[in-house]
Protein backbone atom coordinates (compact mmCIF):
# COMPACT_ATOMS: atom_id res chain seq x y z
CA UNK A 1 0.00 0.00 0.00
CA UNK A 2 2.87 2.19 -0.47
CA UNK A 3 3.41 3.79 -3.82
CA UNK A 4 5.05 7.05 -5.41
CA UNK A 5 4.44 10.58 -3.21
CA UNK A 6 0.73 12.26 -4.40
CA UNK A 7 1.75 15.37 -2.73
CA UNK A 8 3.55 16.91 -5.39
CA UNK A 9 0.73 15.78 -8.06
CA UNK A 10 -2.24 16.84 -5.75
CA UNK A 11 -0.81 20.47 -4.68
CA UNK A 12 -1.99 22.00 -8.14
CA UNK A 13 -4.90 19.81 -8.73
CA UNK A 14 -7.92 21.28 -7.28
CA UNK A 15 -7.27 24.97 -9.50
CA UNK A 16 -6.44 22.88 -12.48
CA UNK A 17 -9.34 20.68 -12.27
CA UNK A 18 -7.27 17.84 -14.36
CA UNK A 19 -4.93 14.91 -14.15
CA UNK A 20 -2.68 12.77 -16.35
CA UNK A 21 -5.35 9.57 -16.51
CA UNK A 22 -9.17 9.22 -17.30
CA UNK A 23 -11.35 6.58 -15.45
CA UNK A 24 -14.22 6.76 -18.40
CA UNK A 25 -11.94 3.80 -20.15
CA UNK A 26 -11.84 1.84 -17.02
CA UNK A 27 -15.86 2.28 -16.32
CA UNK A 28 -18.57 2.96 -18.74
CA UNK A 29 -21.23 2.86 -15.66
CA UNK A 30 -20.21 5.70 -13.56
CA UNK A 31 -23.92 5.21 -11.35
CA UNK A 32 -21.71 2.80 -9.14
CA UNK A 33 -21.45 3.74 -5.70
CA UNK A 34 -18.45 1.64 -3.10
CA UNK A 35 -19.74 4.07 -0.13
CA UNK A 36 -22.15 1.76 0.76
CA UNK A 37 -21.69 1.99 4.34
CA UNK A 38 -22.61 5.53 4.57
CA UNK A 39 -25.16 5.91 6.89
CA UNK A 40 -25.34 2.50 8.16
CA UNK A 41 -21.52 2.62 9.42
CA UNK A 42 -23.07 1.07 12.82
CA UNK A 43 -23.80 -1.75 11.03
CA UNK A 44 -20.97 -2.78 8.99
CA UNK A 45 -18.72 -1.97 12.19
CA UNK A 46 -20.71 -4.60 14.33
CA UNK A 47 -20.54 -7.09 11.17
CA UNK A 48 -17.00 -6.64 10.38
CA UNK A 49 -16.13 -7.17 14.16
CA UNK A 50 -17.85 -10.05 14.47
CA UNK A 51 -17.92 -12.19 10.72
CA UNK A 52 -15.95 -15.52 10.53
CA UNK A 53 -13.12 -15.29 8.71
CA UNK A 54 -12.37 -17.83 6.30
CA UNK A 55 -9.12 -17.48 4.53
CA UNK A 56 -6.58 -14.95 5.13
CA UNK A 57 -3.30 -13.86 2.52
CA UNK A 58 -0.71 -12.02 2.34
CA UNK A 59 -0.63 -8.90 0.14
CA UNK A 60 2.51 -8.89 -0.62
CA UNK A 61 2.89 -5.59 -0.47
CA UNK A 62 4.30 -3.24 2.35
CA UNK A 63 6.67 -3.37 5.01
CA UNK A 64 3.90 -3.82 7.38
CA UNK A 65 2.49 -7.15 5.62
CA UNK A 66 -0.68 -5.99 5.47
CA UNK A 67 -3.16 -8.98 4.68
CA UNK A 68 -6.17 -9.96 2.76
CA UNK A 69 -8.89 -11.59 4.62
CA UNK A 70 -12.41 -13.10 3.25
CA UNK A 71 -15.27 -13.61 5.34
CA UNK A 72 -17.53 -16.01 5.66
CA UNK A 73 -20.30 -15.45 2.28
CA UNK A 74 -23.76 -13.84 2.60
CA UNK A 75 -22.75 -10.43 4.83
CA UNK A 76 -22.78 -6.83 4.46
CA UNK A 77 -18.77 -7.28 3.62
CA UNK A 78 -16.74 -9.89 1.42
CA UNK A 79 -13.24 -8.97 2.40
CA UNK A 80 -11.30 -6.43 4.60
CA UNK A 81 -8.20 -5.71 5.06
CA UNK A 82 -6.04 -6.53 7.92
CA UNK A 83 -3.09 -4.99 9.64
CA UNK A 84 -1.96 -6.30 12.90
CA UNK A 85 0.30 -3.44 12.95
CA UNK A 86 1.73 -2.94 17.00
CA UNK A 87 3.03 0.80 17.74
CA UNK A 88 6.11 1.05 16.50
CA UNK A 89 8.70 1.78 13.79
CA UNK A 90 8.62 0.12 10.40
CA UNK A 91 10.89 0.49 7.65
CA UNK A 92 12.26 4.25 9.27
CA UNK A 93 8.28 5.26 10.10
CA UNK A 94 6.42 4.75 13.16
CA UNK A 95 3.32 3.29 12.40
CA UNK A 96 0.09 1.80 14.29
CA UNK A 97 -2.77 0.19 13.76
CA UNK A 98 -4.95 2.30 16.20
CA UNK A 99 -3.94 4.92 14.21
CA UNK A 100 -6.33 3.00 11.42
CA UNK A 101 -9.07 3.40 13.58
CA UNK A 102 -8.84 7.26 14.72
CA UNK A 103 -8.77 8.29 11.03
CA UNK A 104 -12.13 6.49 11.05
CA UNK A 105 -13.53 7.56 14.00
CA UNK A 106 -12.75 11.12 13.07
CA UNK A 107 -13.62 11.18 9.74
CA UNK A 108 -17.24 9.87 10.77
CA UNK A 109 -16.78 12.78 13.70
CA UNK A 110 -16.28 15.25 10.37
CA UNK A 111 -18.94 13.75 8.54
CA UNK A 112 -16.19 13.37 6.03
CA UNK A 113 -17.43 9.75 4.61
CA UNK A 114 -14.07 9.11 3.03
CA UNK A 115 -12.47 6.29 5.12
CA UNK A 116 -14.24 2.56 4.73
CA UNK A 117 -15.21 1.32 8.22
CA UNK A 118 -12.34 -0.01 10.64
CA UNK A 119 -12.35 -1.74 13.54
CA UNK A 120 -10.43 -3.60 16.15
CA UNK A 121 -10.21 -7.52 15.23
CA UNK A 122 -8.35 -10.54 16.25
CA UNK A 123 -7.66 -12.90 13.50
CA UNK A 124 -5.06 -16.24 13.91
CA UNK A 125 -4.38 -14.65 17.28
CA UNK A 126 -3.20 -11.14 15.69
CA UNK A 127 -4.84 -8.20 17.04
CA UNK A 128 -5.36 -5.29 14.27
CA UNK A 129 -7.21 -3.18 12.52
CA UNK A 130 -9.81 -4.87 9.53
CA UNK A 131 -10.77 -2.25 7.09
CA UNK A 132 -13.79 -2.98 4.77
CA UNK A 133 -12.62 -3.81 1.29
CA UNK A 134 -14.57 -1.47 -0.88
CA UNK A 135 -15.53 -2.08 -4.68
CA UNK A 136 -15.46 -1.47 -7.27
CA UNK A 137 -12.40 0.96 -7.01
CA UNK A 138 -9.46 1.53 -8.54
CA UNK A 139 -6.40 3.59 -7.18
CA UNK A 140 -4.75 6.87 -8.49
CA UNK A 141 -1.68 4.30 -8.75
CA UNK A 142 -3.33 1.94 -10.41
CA UNK A 143 -4.89 4.30 -12.95
CA UNK A 144 -1.57 6.08 -13.78
CA UNK A 145 -1.72 8.86 -11.86
CA UNK A 146 -4.46 11.28 -10.11
CA UNK A 147 -7.51 11.08 -12.99
CA UNK A 148 -9.81 13.06 -14.86
CA UNK A 149 -13.00 13.30 -14.42
CA UNK A 150 -15.70 13.79 -17.29
CA UNK A 151 -16.50 17.93 -17.42
CA UNK A 152 -19.47 17.17 -15.17
CA UNK A 153 -18.06 15.86 -12.61
CA UNK A 154 -14.91 18.26 -12.59
CA UNK A 155 -16.98 20.58 -9.69
CA UNK A 156 -17.38 17.87 -7.44
CA UNK A 157 -14.72 16.16 -7.82
CA UNK A 158 -12.20 19.41 -6.84
CA UNK A 159 -14.53 19.32 -3.95
CA UNK A 160 -13.17 15.73 -2.46
CA UNK A 161 -9.90 16.36 -3.67
CA UNK A 162 -9.91 19.75 -1.05
CA UNK A 163 -11.56 18.22 1.89
CA UNK A 164 -9.27 14.86 1.56
CA UNK A 165 -6.17 17.56 1.58
CA UNK A 166 -8.06 19.04 4.95
CA UNK A 167 -8.14 15.64 6.53
CA UNK A 168 -4.47 14.36 5.73
CA UNK A 169 -3.26 17.53 7.16
CA UNK A 170 -4.81 17.39 10.10
CA UNK A 171 -4.02 13.79 11.27
CA UNK A 172 -1.10 14.44 9.77
CA UNK A 173 -0.87 11.62 7.57
CA UNK A 174 2.69 10.96 5.84
CA UNK A 175 2.45 8.37 3.50
CA UNK A 176 -0.33 10.04 1.13
CA UNK A 177 0.98 8.33 -2.22
CA UNK A 178 -1.05 7.51 -5.27
CA UNK A 179 -1.57 3.65 -4.14
CA UNK A 180 -3.90 5.46 -1.07
CA UNK A 181 -6.29 7.06 -2.79
CA UNK A 182 -9.07 5.46 -4.59
CA UNK A 183 -11.97 6.11 -7.01
CA UNK A 184 -14.66 4.03 -7.72
CA UNK A 185 -17.14 4.32 -11.13
CA UNK A 186 -19.34 7.55 -9.43
CA UNK A 187 -16.13 9.11 -8.94
CA UNK A 188 -16.38 9.10 -5.57
CA UNK A 189 -13.09 9.41 -3.64
CA UNK A 190 -12.08 6.94 -0.73
CA UNK A 191 -9.36 7.34 1.24
CA UNK A 192 -7.35 4.16 2.66
CA UNK A 193 -3.93 3.37 4.53
CA UNK A 194 -3.52 5.92 7.46
CA UNK A 195 -0.83 3.71 9.89
CA UNK A 196 1.48 6.59 9.73
CA UNK A 197 -1.17 9.28 10.88
CA UNK A 198 -1.43 11.09 14.11
CA UNK A 199 2.30 11.18 14.84
CA UNK A 200 2.96 14.08 16.73
CA UNK A 201 4.22 16.25 13.30
CA UNK A 202 3.51 19.51 13.28
CA UNK A 203 3.95 19.34 9.38
CA UNK A 204 1.12 19.55 7.41
CA UNK A 205 1.47 17.28 4.27
CA UNK A 206 -0.82 18.96 1.38
CA UNK A 207 -0.68 22.57 0.15
CA UNK A 208 -4.09 23.76 0.11
CA UNK A 209 -4.97 25.91 -2.71
CA UNK A 210 -8.73 25.95 -2.09
CA UNK A 211 -10.63 24.91 0.98
CA UNK A 212 -14.49 23.37 1.35
CA UNK A 213 -16.14 25.83 3.31
CA UNK A 214 -18.42 23.42 5.35
CA UNK A 215 -15.54 20.69 6.29
CA UNK A 216 -13.33 23.35 7.41
CA UNK A 217 -15.89 25.03 9.82
CA UNK A 218 -16.20 21.51 11.44
CA UNK A 219 -12.86 21.24 11.71
CA UNK A 220 -12.55 24.43 13.43
CA UNK A 221 -15.41 23.33 15.44
CA UNK A 222 -13.15 20.69 17.27
CA UNK A 223 -11.84 20.90 20.98
CA UNK A 224 -9.66 18.75 22.78
CA UNK A 225 -12.60 17.32 24.59
CA UNK A 226 -14.40 16.79 21.37
CA UNK A 227 -11.45 14.40 20.05
CA UNK A 228 -10.45 12.58 22.79
CA UNK A 229 -13.69 11.53 23.68
CA UNK A 230 -13.64 10.16 19.70
CA UNK A 231 -10.30 9.13 19.97
CA UNK A 232 -9.36 8.33 23.14
CA UNK A 233 -9.40 4.72 22.77
CA UNK A 234 -6.73 4.93 20.03
CA UNK A 235 -4.42 7.96 20.53
CA UNK A 236 -2.69 9.54 23.35
CA UNK A 237 -2.62 13.17 24.86
CA UNK A 238 0.68 14.02 23.01
CA UNK A 239 -1.18 13.15 19.32
CA UNK A 240 -4.61 14.48 19.90
CA UNK A 241 -3.10 17.83 20.80
CA UNK A 242 -0.37 17.58 17.93
CA UNK A 243 -3.58 17.57 15.70
CA UNK A 244 -4.94 20.59 16.89
CA UNK A 245 -1.58 21.85 16.37
CA UNK A 246 -2.06 21.12 12.87
CA UNK A 247 -5.34 22.76 12.69
CA UNK A 248 -3.54 26.10 14.30
CA UNK A 249 -0.99 26.13 10.90
CA UNK A 250 -4.00 24.93 8.80
CA UNK A 251 -5.62 28.02 9.93
CA UNK A 252 -2.80 29.83 9.47
CA UNK A 253 -2.03 28.48 5.84
CA UNK A 254 -5.57 29.48 5.02
CA UNK A 255 -5.61 32.96 6.42
CA UNK A 256 -2.73 33.72 4.25
CA UNK A 257 -4.11 31.67 0.78
CA UNK A 258 -7.71 33.88 1.61
CA UNK A 259 -5.57 37.13 1.49
CA UNK A 260 -3.82 36.35 -1.78
CA UNK A 261 -6.82 34.99 -4.09
CA UNK A 262 -10.08 36.32 -1.51
CA UNK A 263 -13.51 34.18 -2.33
CA UNK A 264 -11.52 32.16 -4.45
CA UNK A 265 -9.76 30.54 -1.47
CA UNK A 266 -13.14 28.83 -1.06
CA UNK A 267 -15.75 25.91 -1.90
CA UNK A 268 -18.83 27.41 -0.93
Amino acid sequence: MRGRPVLSVLALLVLAGGGVATLAAQAADTSQNCKIWVGRAAEFEAFIEAAEVIEVKDLGVGVTKPKKATLAPGGLVGKVAFKPIRPGRYGGFWESYKAEIAAYELDKLLGLDMVPPSVEKRIGGDLGVAVMWVSPTKSFKDLGGVPTPPAEEVPRWNRQLSRAKLFHNLIGNIDPNLGNWLVDPGWNLVLIDHSRAFTTTKDLVHEMNRVDAALWQRIEALDEQALVAALGPWLGRSEIRAALERRERMRRAIGQLEARVGEAAWFR
